[in-house]
């Protein structure tokens, strides 16, 4: 058996134990769920066998960002779904410039409890390109296929919730809003035209709810970092090798790897902040066509250019001023003879989800479910454990919370999975924290 194969299924047979020791313990626990609590519990058992069917069907559809028509395929599957649960469903087109399919909505308006805002997306890192992954169950207690897990897994705990919700009648009167995106992977740009109608809407509410992916059945994210890109260039004088450290200068290359020894050595150890350069090229000529780079160049001729293009990650906007204000002076000072940098960075981005108090307070409320379902004690995840989410465009205006859709592995890779057995258990969390939330 190949090694990876081997281990794959090692680590798959683990995690298997893993979710049945965990279930022994939620059935040793007694349950604290009032009456209408413990049927909302009981609806969730009902449904699981058509909410698996639901997942199947989305996750076999390719909706990588790119595939437009598959985008809409799985909105309008997860909107008739929604339609049948009394929701208003749109559909938010977006301009032809971005190239993007656009965004599903699915609201109910009521005049009673809090106003909720939950956040899905329907596009995968999956184009139709790539290989296909469809949906497969690997053993009774792991499914694999291409956004199983990030994040039609979580689109459809949000639409198992509802629709116990819908069947005990505790949405009626009730504001909720669902909102999954069409382009999470890779907004549309500007962010500010892609993520307009999604910010104006969120405002509208008191708590925002996001379903990326569980880590665990016991954290829960009450902050996500922001994200945003920079580019080094760096100029040098062109000449003959022989003379390179003499009159010719040092080149464009090392100037460029001076420099980002120096973001490693100055900033890595700060806290949350992180920066990572993704593309370094170097050369006579250079030349891109989208993310594709093409570079001329000699080993005895001096490299007169160098490029670095990265990411930065940041847990608040003052945090990244820091960062540029520190990068920016790193690569106008003390530049190696010969040559000279500039950096840019890239407006806008994704901005981060602060650890405010508010969402403290979130995850202490879903902690109070959790425990009274038998599951035990959550509590706030480390950001650094998480990438950028479309939660953050809306977290400075409301309180928020992030991490409660499905639990699994291997995002963004082949064989990609998520965890079947936890699948109810994940889904009557979500549903009784909607019911409480929305009956404040």
């Amino acid at each position: 058996m190949p090694v990876l194969l081997f281990t794959y299924l090692r680590n798959m047979k683990a995690f298997a134990l893993t979710v049945t020791l965990f279930l022994a313990v939620v059935l040793l626990h007694a349950q604290s769920l009032n009456n209408i609590e413990q049927k909302i519990s009981k609806q969730i058992d009902a449904d699981l066998s058509k909410h698996l069917e639901l997942l199947k069907n989305a996750v076999n559809i390719n909706s990588g960002t790119n595939n437009i028509a598959g985008v809409k395929a799985v909105g309008q599957l997860f909107g008739e779904e929604l339609k049948a649960l009394g929701f208003t469903v749109e559909w938010v087109e977006l301009p032809d410039s971005l190239k993007r399919a656009g965004h599903l909505v699915a609201s109910r308006k009521g005049t009673k409890g809090k106003k909720l805002f939950l956040i899905g997306h329907l596009d995968t890192v999956f184009e139709p390109e790539m290989v296909p992954n469809p949906f497969q169950m690997l053993n009774d207690s792991t499914a694999t296929g291409q956004g199983v897990n990030d994040m039609k897994g979580g689109d459809v705990i949000i639409i198992a919730a509802l629709k116990a919700l819908f069947k005990e009648g505790l949405l009626d009167d009730r504001s909720i809003t669902v909102y999954m995106t069409g382009d999470e992977e890779n907004a549309g740009k500007p962010n500010s035209v892609s993520r307009a109608d999604f910010i104006q809407r969120g405002k509208l509410h008191d708590y925002a709810l996001a379903f990326e992916g569980a880590n665990g059945m016991h954290t829960a994210a009450s902050a996500r970092r922001g994200s945003s890109s920079w580019k080094l260039l760096v100029s040098a004088k062109q000449g003959h090798s022989s003379q390179v450290f003499g009159s010719n200068g040092y080149g464009a290359i090392y100037e460029a790897a001076r420099i980002i020894d120096q973001f490693r050595l100055q900033l890595s150890k700060e806290k949350y902040l992180t920066f990572n350069p993704g593309i370094f090229i170097g050369g006579t000529d250079l030349d891109s066509l989208k993310q594709k780079w093409q570079v001329a160049g000699k080993t005895n001729i001096i490299a007169p250019h160098a490029m670095v293009n990265g990411d930065l990650r940041y847990i608040s906007a003052d945090q990244k001023k820091k960062a540029w204000e520190k990068m920016r002076k790193i690569v106008t000072s003390n530049n190696l003879p010969g040559s000279s940098a500039t950096i840019i960075f890239a407006e806008g981005g994704i901005p981060a989800m602060f650890p405010t108090k508010g969402n403290e307070t979130l995850v202490k409320k879903l902690s109070e479910v959790s425990k009274a379902l038998g599951y035990g004690e959550v509590k706030p995840g480390d950001p650094m454990s998480r990438g950028a989410g479309d939660i953050s465009y809306i977290a400075e205006y409301l309180d928020c919370i992030d991490g409660l859709g499905a639990w699994g592995a291997g995002e963004h890779a082949p064989g990609e999975t998520t965890n079947i057995k936890a699948y109810p258990l994940l889904a009557k969390r979500a549903a009784i924290y909607i019911y409480r939330l929305s009956h404040e």
